[in-house]
């Protein structure tokens, strides 16, 4: 599978992520909070420094909840549309209803 080039926009978005989570991360230390969340420690300087600009998603909720963030607040804080209040930032997605079945 052949990745594609990170867009300044992704690259943008890890370097907000990454000084999120260091802020989050207050005076823990980079090695509790990263075994916490099962990463090695270099794993989680590189997200904090951007040069991991786009983290698994598992990656980056296991971080959330290891430093007591929900994942809408984070996505809030590294969305530059979220904050230019571009679109619909709050994760509900208007779906149609398929004829003969009722919505959940």
């Amino acid at each position: 599978m052949v990745r594609l080039p990170l867009t300044p926009l992704d690259l943008e978005r890890g370097l907000r992520l990454g000084r999120v989570l260091r802020s989050a991360r207050g005076d823990r230390s980079m090695l509790d909070v990263a075994l916490a969340a099962g990463l090695s420690p270099e794993t989680l300087r590189k997200i904090e420094t951007g040069r991991i600009a786009t983290p698994a998603f598992s990656t980056v909720a296991a971080l959330a909840g290891v430093l007591g963030l929900s994942l809408d607040a984070l996505w809030a804080e590294i969305d530059p549309a979220a904050d230019a209040g571009i679109g619909d930032t709050s994760g509900i997605v208007m779906v149609s209803e398929p004829r003969g079945l009722p919505v959940a």
